[in-house]
């Protein structure tokens, strides 16, 4: 008899193991929202070298790391056990979704099933901790929970394509946030478009003017490549706004916009790129806002022109859905250009408010926008911003008035400083869209 145990051992989420301790101890937590714990493990355990081979044999007592980056790893148990011996298996290098790790229980029943099963664990970053009850029930798993990451980093480059003219010219930003000459354009000139990433590693240009309104949309490959034109989704229209959002890191959403007038509409995009079509609009219709990440998995867009200038804000969940207005905070003003930093938090800067301005302004993990902070570099609308480095951002490009163009930078540090002027590299331009990819 054969069979697999291991799907109902990988359960992601219910809140156990968390972190190796000292001592004999693990921090375990009571689940989402609760607060994490040392908790002592009776006899204590002695933690092992990180273990590394393709085989090992497990000594009752022991805690093993056990790195299977480059291959499976199959544990053996002891052949005798006395009731209350006590193992626990760690995910040193949170790889065990690639390459496994086998329990082979040799001779002695696992969870109540003979040495017979096949007991597989291939969650990344699990925790397994066993303990022998007896001959009928053999070793039983206590905690075999997922440990959550530290924060991710985002992506490590970025790009900044199309805008007046109209082009489709791009220009990409090293992961030290170094603006590259210019690329030859790919897909259908626009301008006053949106972009964001989805997939984790890639990104995507979406809507935006080709003399008229458009819904057409191009992917950004891992590799900062632009594809070839898809055919619109959903509203055609320009001056949206557009960023990532989901616990996976994958997904994204464009909103607003204007087609003959203000519109408050969205589309999703899928983890594989494709936009959905349009989400009946909640919040004020506006247009020429802009949108960042925070938290790690939660949007917000702010600011616009809806025909004013205005500083409301919406946030964005997790799953996408648009929230209601929240009174808006800093300078109203339209024409500005947002980007995540610090792997949770994200930062709206510049724009036009009656004359081009320098200010910005943060936003928390929570999701609230801080009051104006002082501007630094050439006051400008019409830009676009990216992350870059993992925990960075870039201000690029835009506007200074008088017909005139920039294609200055401002980089943007890990605590959310905005870094004077970069000497400007490539075409200057304004109405263009940034985005990053890894």
């Amino acid at each position: 008899m054969s069979g697999i145990i291991g799907s109902k051992l990988n359960i992601r989420g219910s809140g156990l193991v968390a972190k190796l301790g000292t001592d004999g101890q693990v921090l375990t937590s009571a689940g989402p929202g609760k607060s994490a714990v040392y908790e002592d493990i009776a006899g204590g355990i002695s933690w092992q070298a990180v273990e590394t081979g393709s085989t090992m044999t497990a000594v009752a007592g022991n805690g093993y790391p056990i790195n299977t980056t480059s291959n499976t790893c199959t544990i053996t148990l002891p052949s005798s056990a006395s009731a209350g011996d006590e193992i626990i298996f760690k995910d040193y290098a949170r790889n065990w979704a690639t390459n496994k790790i086998i329990i082979d229980s040799n001779g002695l029943k696992y969870q109540g099933d003979d040495d017979t099963f096949t007991v597989e664990y291939t969650t990344d970053g699990q925790s397994l901790h066993i303990v022998y009850a007896d001959a009928t029930n053999g070793w039983i798993p206590i905690s075999d929970d997922d440990v959550a990451d530290v924060p991710e980093k985002g992506n490590s480059e970025g790009i900044f394509g199309f805008g007046n003219g109209p082009v489709s010219m791009t220009n990409l930003i090293s992961n030290v946030g170094v603006a590259s000459t210019d690329v030859t354009g790919v897909g259908t000139a626009r301008r006053q478009l949106a972009a964001c990433e989805y997939g984790g590693d890639k990104s995507i240009f979406g809507y935006g003017d080709t003399g008229s309104a458009s819904s057409l949309s191009n992917k950004v490959s891992n590799s900062g490549v632009i594809a070839s034109d898809v055919s619109g989704v959903g509203t055609a229209r320009s001056e949206p706004a557009a960023c990532s959002y989901s616990s996976s890191k994958d997904k994204g959403i464009f909103a607003y916009g204007y087609t003959s007038s203000v519109v408050s509409m969205s589309n999703l995009v899928a983890n594989t790129g494709i936009i959905a079509s349009d989400v009946t609009g909640v919040g004020t219709a506006r247009k020429g806002l802009a949108a960042c990440e925070y938290a790690g998995d939660k949007g917000i867009m702010a600011y616009g022109n809806d025909p004013s200038n205005t500083a409301v804000s919406n946030l964005v969940s997790n799953v996408g859905v648009v929230a209601t207005d929240v009174t808006g905070v800093g300078t109203t003003r339209a024409s500005l250009a947002a980007c995540g930093y610090g792997y949770d938090k994200g930062i709206f800067g510049y724009g036009y408010s009656g004359g081009y301005v320098s200010m910005s302004n943060l936003v928390s993990t929570s999701g609230v926008i801080a009051t104006d902070t002082t501007g630094v570099g050439t006051a400008r609308a019409y830009l676009a911003a990216c992350e870059y480095g993992g925990d960075k951002g870039v201000f690029g490009y835009g506007n200074v008035g008088g017909g005139v163009t920039h294609s200055t930078t401002n980089l943007v540090s890990n605590t959310g400083v905005i870094g004077t002027d970069v000497t400007g590299v490539g075409t200057g331009r304004g109405n263009l869209a940034s985005c990053s990819f890894n």
